[in-house]
């Protein structure tokens, strides 16, 4: 299994994974579709299926244009707002590209109908390959939920904080160097997370990107992974992981608008949508 890790967009990525004995090749959440059928091309492979991670505009906008350009390109993923889609996935639905084994882990939080991909081959000394999107990212998560914390939180820990450790983790964003920043902040004495930073940094002088990290990492230095830890528990001013949890993405989006901060009228808007501001009837 070879994956080709493609940056689109401000800071998406795009993935296509070769299936090196067949040359069948999957690709991830397509966003820029001329691209990847160049990438393809260079690659002599036949590019037959789309697994999408979940339905937003950044993950999905390829996907008519690309079933237009290649007639009967199967686009799967779990939620019926997946744009093209052609076949809907269950939950712990497994699939199968050459020798390439796809297990589909429903990974409610970011969006109520997002999935992750963990992939493997048998018998092969390479480690597994989780495909997360916006479910969990190099040091975060999609931090903006649109489901609860209690539903992030069993995503995180219990569906894919529990695969192997050394499985690599494919994000769908290049956020690596503000998570690891803001995981400073919650856990400042973790010298995982400082030694981390450190080589985020260097990577971003250097323009080059930061994925894979392994699951094993991620549990060292990611505060979403670690919400049962004295140092971020105390960070949140709460104890139950989900409670935990909440605060963290609500910290970790004031954190963002610190760091970059829009025009008023965009910061109001993306305030109440991060759930910093109530509306008139919340109140």
């Amino acid at each position: 299994m070879k994956v080709k890790v493609i940056s689109v967009l401000e800071d998406n990525y795009m993935y296509l994974i070769i299936e090196e004995h067949t040359r069948e090749a999957v690709a991830v959440d397509v966003a820029v579709p001329k691209r990847l059928l160049e990438i393809a091309g260079r690659e002599g492979v036949s590019l037959t299926t789309v697994l999408t991670t979940h339905h937003h505009w950044d993950h999905t906008r390829g996907n008519a244009e690309l079933v237009h350009l290649q007639p009967g390109l199967a686009v799967m993923g779990a939620d019926e707002r997946i744009c093209a889609l052609t076949r809907r996935l269950a939950h712990g639905e497994e699939l199968q590209f050459g020798a390439i084994h796809v297990r589909c882990l429903l990974t409610p939080g970011h969006t109520s109908g997002h999935m992750c991909y963990f992939l493997w081959e048998d018998e092969c000394p390479d480690p597994p390959a989780l495909f997360s999107g916006d479910a969990l990212s190099v040091a975060g998560c999609g931090w903006h939920l649109e489901d609860t914390a209690q539903q992030m939180y069993q995503s995180l820990t219990k569906t894919l904080g529990t695969l192997p450790p050394q499985t690599k983790v494919f994000c769908g964003h290049e956020h690596t160097l503000s998570n690891l920043e803001f995981a400073q902040k919650v856990e400042p004495c973790n010298n995982h997370v400082r030694a981390k930073l450190s080589w985020a940094q260097k990577r971003d002088d250097d323009d080059i990107p930061t994925v894979p990290s392994t699951l094993g990492e991620e549990l060292l230095y990611n505060p979403f992974l670690r919400v049962t830890e004295d140092p971020v528990r105390e960070f949140t001013g709460q104890v139950a992981p989900a409670q935990v949890l909440e605060v963290l993405c609500r910290e970790r989006a004031r954190f963002q608008l610190a760091l970059e901060p829009p025009q008023p009228q965009v910061r109001a808007l993306l305030a109440l949508q991060w759930g910093l501001l109530s509306t008139p009837q919340e109140k």
